[in-house]
């Protein structure tokens, strides 16, 4: 059996690895379906279970809500655990809840299997991604978050099309196809990953980096950038499907999206490696801006006609942005506090559920206001205008903190 610890895997400097790194993918896909897909299937859902489609929708509240609460929390309890059978507990425990909402018979089991799915997948979130950054040496980071990361793009891409065609006969089949592939990433997790313990140290002493102003703001720049995404992707059918009725067109663009998104993971995960996560994450950021005004002007400007062709760009374009943000800012919230990846990976899944909560609500009270679905553009344009700046913030207390050094 395999065993390495962090000083080991982080002084290495052979090839980076990739035969330890494909089990992770495979989980993170499974994670991936399971966070996109439940969004296109909320009135069959709702007609099975007998609620309302709002209930029904709640499903994929209290999963955001219990992963942003239950993240740090399990984080930093299992941060001393050995990473490997952290990973393997956490998928076991998403796996059965993801089996409890797909055999639910009731709306309340159902709910209280998204619970455990939940408290699963948080934590499973922040282990993976302590185990890349702690098993990796810090010149291959960016690859190696891209290619595990890689796994929740191309769920995206393959995943949530495919649950959704299927889900078009019960909707939960796609829950026991979730289930099924993160049982198969739980076999090869056990059996081909390699034991990693972390160095010695107190929870006080992981717990320490916690109190630097500039990770809590990084921690903040996570939330803003899902924030903006969701105001808009939320809503991308009301925004989209004027100009594309067809159903199966909608999930054609979704594909398109995903494919976009994986893109944009391949790309920056190199890029972080050659330069820095900081000027790829800069660079990423004033895209993303840019191409919401642009999206924004052209969709409320254009001809009927060029509408759709914009519109494509623009939901793309932004697909290549929000993929390829990940990579860099996981990088550099992992270079903030190194001893305490664990810790850091689960605030960053509290920010990520957050950002994606916050923006779906505040996208839901544009539309009840009376903006205009291609308002919202102008929403994420907002947002994105002070993640930019928060971002910045960082970016200006690092270089202090280093001419100081």
């Amino acid at each position: 059996m395999t065993v390495v610890t962090q000083t080991r895997a982080a002084g290495s400097a052979g090839k980076l690895s990739y035969q330890p790194l494909v089990w992770l993918a495979v989980a993170t896909f499974s994670m991936g379906i399971d966070g996109y897909v439940l969004a296109g299937l909320l009135p069959a859902i709702a007609g099975d279970l007998r609620v309302s489609p709002a209930a029904a929708g709640q499903l994929m509240s209290v999963f955001a809500l219990t992963a942003a609460l239950a993240g740090p929390v399990l984080g930093t309890l299992t941060s001393r655990w050995e990473r490997r059978t952290t990973i393997a507990l956490a998928l076991g425990v998403f796996v059965l809840g993801n089996l409890i909402v797909g055999l639910a018979r009731n709306y309340p089991i159902a709910l209280g299997g998204r619970v455990v799915a939940a408290l699963g997948g948080s934590l499973l979130n922040a282990a993976v991604m302590g185990y890349v950054i702690a098993l990796t040496p810090v010149q291959h980071h960016g690859k190696a978050l891209s290619f595990v990361l890689g796994g929740w793009m191309t769920a995206t891409a393959l995943g949530v099309p495919v649950g959704l065609v299927i889900g078009q006969s019960s909707w939960r089949f796609p829950m026991i196809m979730v289930a099924a592939i993160g049982s198969i990433a739980l076999v090869g997790i056990v059996l081909k990953l390699p034991r990693l313990h972390l160095p010695a140290g107190t929870l006080a002493d992981r717990l320490r980096p916690l109190g630097q102003p500039r990770l809590l703001v990084g921690l903040l720049v996570t939330t803003g950038i899902l924030c903006s995404s969701y105001v808009c992707f939320t809503y991308a059918t009301l925004i989209l499907g004027p100009h594309f009725g067809s159903h199966w067109m909608i999930i054609a663009i979704m594909f398109g999206y995903g494919v976009a998104s994986m893109l944009g993971n391949a790309v920056t995960g190199r890029l972080t490696d050659r330069f820095t996560p900081l000027r790829v994450l800069t660079v990423v950021l004033c895209g993303l801006l840019l191409n919401s005004i642009l999206g924004m002007a052209g969709l409320m400007l254009a001809s009927a006609t060029v509408v759709a062709v914009l519109g494509l760009i623009w939901f793309f374009a932004a697909g290549v942005g929000n993929g390829g943000a990940a990579v860099p800012q996981q990088a550099r919230l992992g270079a903030l506090a190194p001893d305490s990846a664990a810790i850091v990976m689960a605030l960053n899944g509290s920010a990520i559920s957050l950002g994606s909560a916050t923006g779906s609500g505040l996208g839901g009270l544009a539309l009840t206001a009376g903006s205009p679905p291609n308002g919202l553009l102008g929403v994420a344009c907002g947002i994105l205008v002070i993640t930019l700046t928060l971002h910045l913030i960082v970016a200006k207390s690092k270089a202090k903190v280093q001419t100081a050094a």
